[in-house]
């Protein structure tokens, strides 16, 4: 699943780029390409579509890692060994070889910020921050992983490995920071700040946290006269949802369906934004998935 808007830009102006991927998402959630036959409808998201083009012969990668790996790094995930989730604390992830997109577009002179999910790896030295981005707000794994540890039978020894990290903000620095974690590792180039658990009753509120910094942050880019690369990963639609009582029962469905007109209001807000700052017409967006539902949520199973 894909959708791409391009603005009118002139040739000799740099474009904004703006990359929404969304988590475990099926095509037939998106109205555009449901064509009427869902449960409802998504028109901020058909707007790219609408506006650009549809892509409608698009293979996703299994896995959340491999997803968002292929798409920053432009390799299949056989190269650079992220073919599978990591669990927390493994040394699984973006290492200093596998050139990010992010990384070519900085020595390019654009700004670069990632709001949202990374699951490209939770140690320090995987940290968005320190493979090409600017700054970083969001968390490491998917949502499931995230609410395990608020379960009643799972350790609550604070040195249990399966312990997922907390969420983090971290900015890239020209410091190197020689502190080492003893379960996260050097801290190298970047600045983080643990920004606590994301926690049931968070979820159901952190994709507006999301997009209100994301919009922040573009106008910043915006007043310093930079262009910007902008990943924008919200946590739907992960199978495992949480939604706030805001949306809940709005569909008149289930508590995904739910979800899905959340997300559909926040991908507008952040159109919006760009309409509102008059840089629609020089940013590229583009609205994909990590990959496809779970086997479990029928009828729209797989990549």
């Amino acid at each position: 699943m894909g959708s791409v808007s391009i603005g009118l830009a002139e040739a000799a102006e740099r474009p904004n780029i703006v990359v929404i991927m969304v988590d475990d998402m099926a095509p037939m959630d998106v109205s555009a390409y449901n064509r009427g036959l869902g449960a409802v409808t998504t028109p901020n998201i058909d707007r790219i579509a609408k506006e650009g083009l549809m892509i409608s012969d698009y293979y996703a990668q299994p896995s959340c890692t491999a997803g968002r790996a292929a798409l920053i790094t432009g390799q299949y995930p056989i190269r650079t060994g992220l073919t599978a989730v990591g669990q927390p604390g493994a040394k699984v992830g973006l290492q200093d070889s596998d050139v990010t997109m992010a990384q070519l577009l900085k020595a390019e002179g654009y700004a670069t910020g990632m709001f949202g999910k990374s699951h490209v790896g939770d140690r320090n030295e995987y940290l968005p921050t320190v493979h090409g981005f600017d700054e970083f707000y969001g968390f490491l794994y998917h949502l499931n992983v995230m609410e395990i540890a608020e379960m009643t039978n799972f350790p609550k020894d604070p040195k249990f490995p399966g312990i997922p990290r907390n969420m983090i903000h971290a900015v890239a620095t020209s410091l190197n920071d020689t502190t080492d974690d003893p379960r996260w590792g050097r801290v190298g180039k970047q600045k983080i700040t643990d920004e606590g658990p994301l926690t049931i009753e968070r979820m159901k509120t952190i994709d507006d946290t999301f997009t209100d910094m994301s919009i922040d942050w573009i106008k910043k880019q915006k007043a310093a006269n930079k262009p910007f690369f902008l990943w924008f990963n919200p946590s739907r639609m992960h199978q495992k949802i949480h939604v706030s009582n805001q949306w809940l029962g709005k569909s008149g469905h289930t508590e995904y369906t739910d979800a899905v007109m959340q997300l559909d209001s926040l991908v507008g807000k952040l159109l919006d934004s760009l309409d509102q700052e008059g840089l629609s017409k020089n940013t590229i967006v583009l609205f994909t998935s990590d990959n496809g539902v779970n086997l479990s949520h029928w009828p729209d199973s797989g990549a």
